[in-house]
């Protein structure tokens, strides 16, 4: 799996500890704990986690980027 993890860009300063990494692949998208990068990884089809940004984007926003 890539390395390149990457924050959310909702991280900020104080909170950038709470959030979410995501590493990508052509065809797997991972997703780890950025409090504890050493623990469980989580790895979902593209398709499928691009799937799951879309469900949660609020009406009238743009889209969630990988």
């Amino acid at each position: 799996m890539d390395t390149n993890w990457r924050k959310s860009s909702y991280s900020g300063p104080g909170d950038g500890d709470s959030c979410v990494e995501i590493a990508t692949t052509p065809t797997r998208t991972a997703v780890r704990d950025s409090k504890d990068p050493t623990r469980a990884v989580l790895t979902f089809p593209t398709a499928a986690f691009a799937a799951f940004l879309r469900a949660l984007e609020p009406a009238g926003l743009p889209p969630l980027m990988l």
